[in-house]
């Protein structure tokens, strides 16, 4: 009890404190988020997280509540369950006062509420799963804590809700969310899910007629078991309950303070693990408690956060909060401190709503469903999406917040490469859009009701058969860490091989079976069917997979040092066939693909050798050729919007055309229709929308700097009239940092400082 005792004055002295640790970090303390009234519901939280936790924080009818959840946690069908919900009452309390505020404090990453005296601040252990809740008042007070949990007894999936499972819109009949545990032990809370079977994986696998070899499948979902516990120094087990909340009801157990205090600390530990029995799983996470009462873990917490402010920033307007370009640096940020919440996530940050999803009804009145509902899956990943959220840690610096989504394909190779080998008898790793995080595509957009005749290896859906080159841009980012920083590639080499033998082979086997020759007359792969997005489908020579493919080899090739492996892709890539162009009123332009069968979205795969491939950019020749697509294609034009996934924004700036870029950006980037500006969407998917960010974010970058070969294109597409001070990372392990100030360019710093004779001042020019 002494070391408790001396915790907590070593605790309190350090929330009293908190004010002037890492002062001097003020770069984006002045895009703090502070509110001074209380919300109406969870739609008007804030978000709150580190390592791979994120919270959704608000106070509601003077209660602090929060929902947590964490990467990884899916269930039986694949949904990605939150943990549950935390409500905190205090008494007396203090938070009906005139001086209430929650704030957003992202240079240490952590949520403070104030209020008639007292002071509570919520953080997440960044290289811990704990969450600490602290609060310090200036008299004392009584605090009960109330575990909130939906999940009390098995919940039927209704109609509609089957979208945030891997089943989507075809529900079997009787399928529900199994329920948690919850128990009482020793004065905490103890909650978890324990995976049962048979589960998606199972009838996945079934489906698409692999259980020959589902024995040697990856299969995540099995034996996992996740959860946790709430306890807090000094509280005692109190009463449990009903209630409801928003659409939904709920059981709830509670915790009360044992007496009055100035102050109190509440702990939440976390679990993730495929164990084989139930005590494993529950002496691990006895072992993480211990963890809570580490006395340094705040401090490399802050530290943490203050090295990501630091390592780049996107600052502008920097004194003049009621001008549109400053919220679009707010918003950069507060979006940018939300893909940190998951940094180190065993899963990457999801296109969907990340950790950050509330109570549907907040979304769509019509979606009246539990806190755990999201749109387009929980455990599937669409990798179109997933890319946008992710490309823009590149120029951040954010290069260890990468790895979980390269991680992600890497563990699915052999997945990926024994569906090859059933299906077709080559090899190559087959990667899908819409796949699931066992590596197998979702089984609703592969098709309950397929035809036997059907090729087993292809979606039977119209959006998505035969799109399977998004996997190249994950390649390319990979590479791309290569040339950033001189990350160390080496276990991620066999995920790239094998996804670019899939094309060689896959290609040439198809062929094959349409005639004699596996080439055309010359020499070029014939890259059909394919598909150019979800847009142009049955497409023969899509330009965003022929630009994927040579980009991803000619890189391939100045990586290898081998010879052998270095004529291998050199003779490849003299396989892929040049882009196809075509002419509109005596203009080129790049054609979608060379032939196609019909449309069936809204992208514009056309220009997607500007971005994400740079086939053509500038600073290059032809640029006119790029500018043209983007000016007179009529379906680049007709799909121009600023909404969710669209990269117009991306193709102005990668192009150097500054006033398409500012307006799109404007839009993009501008607060979002909920109460944190950065919860952008639904968009086309959901609420909070993160490749709508994700997006924003890289058009951005690209408007401040860009690179060509050994040149940096400073302001490539920036308006002069906007003040701005940003620091980026291009190739080559280069920070770029500048002020612009009434369009004049101020303290340039390039580190290394060789660098300084690439820039390329385009403001100036």
């Amino acid at each position: 009890m002494t070391n408790k005792i001396l915790l907590f004055a070593f605790s309190f002295l350090s929330l009293i404190l908190c004010h002037s640790v890492f002062a001097n970090n003020s770069r984006v303390d002045r895009y703090n988020l502070l509110w001074t009234s209380q919300s109406k519901g969870s739609h008007e939280s804030m978000p709150c997280g580190g390592g791979d936790i994120g919270l959704n924080v608000w106070v509601e009818q003077n209660d602090v509540l929060f929902y947590f959840c964490r990467s990884g946690s899916f269930d039986e069908n694949n949904s990605f369950l939150k943990f549950g919900r935390i409500r905190i009452k205090l008494s007396p309390n203090p938070f009906g006062s005139r001086d209430f505020a929650q704030e957003l404090k992202l240079e240490k990453g952590c949520v403070e509420i104030k209020g008639g005296g007292t002071e509570m601040q919520i953080w997440v252990d960044v290289f811990r799963p704990l969450i600490h809740v602290e609060i310090a008042g200036v008299t004392p007070f009584d605090i009960e804590v109330f575990y909130e949990n939906w999940r009390y007894e098995d919940r039927p999936i209704r109609k509609g809700e089957g979208n945030a499972t891997s089943y989507k819109w075809v529900i079997p009949e009787g399928l529900v969310t199994r329920k948690d545990s919850v128990v009482i032990e020793n004065d905490a809370v103890c909650f978890f899910h324990k995976n049962d079977s048979p589960n998606i994986f199972d009838k996945t696998v079934a489906q698409q007629g692999l259980e020959a070899v589902k024995s040697t499948l990856y299969n995540p979902l099995e034996k996992l078991i996740f959860g946790g516990k709430l306890w807090g120094d000094y509280l005692e087990y109190n009463r449990s309950g009903t209630g409801r909340y928003a659409d939904t009801d709920f059981k709830y157990w509670s915790l009360k303070s044992v007496k009055s205090s100035t102050y109190h600390h509440v702990y939440i530990a976390l679990h993730t693990a495929q164990e084989n029995f139930l005590s494993e799983w529950k002496e691990d996470l006895d072992s993480i408690l211990v963890e809570a009462y580490n006395p340094s873990a705040k401090r490399e917490t802050q530290q943490w956060w203050s090295d990501f402010w630091e390592r780049s920033f996107v600052l502008i307007d920097k004194d003049n909060q009621d001008f549109s370009p400053w919220k679009i640096g707010r918003n950069y940020q507060l979006f940018r401190y939300m893909l940190g919440c998951n940094a180190y996530g065993s899963y990457p940050t999801k296109f969907n709503g990340g950790l950050f999803t509330f109570d549907p009804c907040f979304v769509d009145t019509a979606q009246f469903f539990t806190p755990d509902y999201r749109k387009w899956g929980g455990g599937t990943f669409t990798a179109q999406n997933q890319r946008l959220v992710h490309f823009p840690m590149l120029k951040s610096g954010d290069f260890d917040m990468m790895k979980p989504q390269f991680d992600f394909y890497l563990r699915l190779l052999k997945n990926a490469e024994t569906r090859t080998k059933i299906y077709w008898g080559h090899e190559g790793a087959c990667f899908t859009e819409q796949l699931e995080n066992f590596g197998l595509p979702n089984p609703t957009e592969y098709g309950w009701k397929r035809p036997e005749y059907f090729d087993k290896g292809v979606e039977y859906n119209a959006w998505l058969e035969y799109q399977w080159d998004t996997v190249l841009e994950f390649c390319l980012m990979i590479l791309e860490t290569k040339r950033y920083c001189d990350a160390d590639i080496a276990a991620y080499l066999p995920l790239i091989k094998s996804c670019l033998t899939f094309f060689d082979e896959h290609y040439r086997w198809l062929a094959e079976r349409r005639g004699i020759k596996s080439l055309d007359q010359n020499g070029h792969l014939v890259l059909y069917p394919g598909s150019a997005c979800e847009t142009y489908k049955m497409a023969y020579n899509a330009s965003s997979t022929v630009s994927a493919l040579k980009v991803v080899l000619e890189k391939m090739i100045d990586l290898s040092e081998d010879l052998e492996e270095k004529d291998r892709w050199t003779k490849m890539l003299s396989r892929i066939p040049p882009l196809s162009l075509t002419t509109r009123n005596g203009k080129k332009m790049i054609a979608p693909a060379k032939l196609w069968e019909r449309i069936n979205n809204e992208e514009s795969p056309q220009l997607y050798p500007v971005f994400p491939w740079r086939v053509y950019s500038i600073g290059k020749e032809d640029l006119d050729v790029a500018v043209n697509t983007y000016y007179h294609d009529l379906d680049v034009v007709k799909f121009r919007s600023h909404v969710g996934w669209k990269q117009d924004n991306i193709f102005a700036a990668c192009l150097g055309l500054t006033e398409e870029a500012k307006e799109l950006t404007l839009l993009k980037m501008a607060d979002g229709p909920f109460r944190f500006p950065a919860f952008w969407g639904p968009g086309f998917d959901w609420a909070p929308d993160h490749n709508w960010g994700g997006s924003g974010m890289i058009g951005l970058q690209e408007m401040l700097v860009q690179t060509v070969e050994d040149s940096i294109y400073l302001f490539p597409a920036w308006p002069k009239e906007w003040d701005v001070h940003f620091k980026l990372h291009v190739d080559k392990g280069t920070t770029v940092e500048a002020r612009l100030v009434d369009g004049k360019l101020h303290n340039l710093i390039v580190s290394p400082s060789c660098r300084s004779k690439d820039i390329v001042n385009c403001i100036q020019n």
